[in-house]
């Protein structure tokens, strides 16, 4: 179980904190919720504490598992498909496991296919969704400004 001020990643959506945990009696039976304040936004989600597992919510990773992310935005050897759409599937079922690595391979590549080919409106909706969930937990791993984060990833990307 997570804590009040716990810094948690939500897949899809990105890191935040936990602000609290109240009972709420949403569907007639009462239930404990997290409320959680997400960094990226103005956005407050609520939780119900018996799903956090189904939901993937999961601890920010540690500032000693930063090198390794960074590492992965690194690699130009990416198999991506050709297909566009196998390629966008594949990279949605990535962001969908709420993994950092997945996310960062996500990013890489579909930057790298941008400089190459360019990508399509979805794909590119998809790399900013992306690249905005890797800032939001990689600034609060390292406890920095998102500003901060997002030269570190560019530089990386470069």
């Amino acid at each position: 179980m997570f804590n009040v001020g716990d810094r948690i990643v939500y897949p899809m959506h990105g890191a935040g904190v936990i602000e609290g945990i109240e009972q709420k009696n949403l569907s007639g039976v009462p239930e404990d919720y997290y409320i959680i304040k997400l960094t990226s936004g103005e956005m407050k989600v609520m939780i119900p504490v018996c799903n956090k597992d189904l939901v993937g919510l999961r601890e920010v990773i540690s500032r000693e598992e930063v090198g390794k992310v960074l590492e992965v935005l690194r690699n130009k050897d990416q198999d991506m498909s050709a297909n566009w759409n196998r390629r966008y599937r594949a990279n949605l079922e990535k962001i969908k496991t709420g993994s950092i690595y997945d996310v960062a391979e996500v990013v890489s590549g579909l930057t790298m296919r941008d400089k190459e080919k360019g990508l399509s409106t979805g794909e590119r909706k998809m790399l900013e969704n992306a690249k905005q969930i890797l800032l939001s937990e990689l600034a609060l791993a390292q406890n920095m400004d998102e500003d901060q984060v997002e030269i570190m990833i560019e530089g990386c990307l470069n």
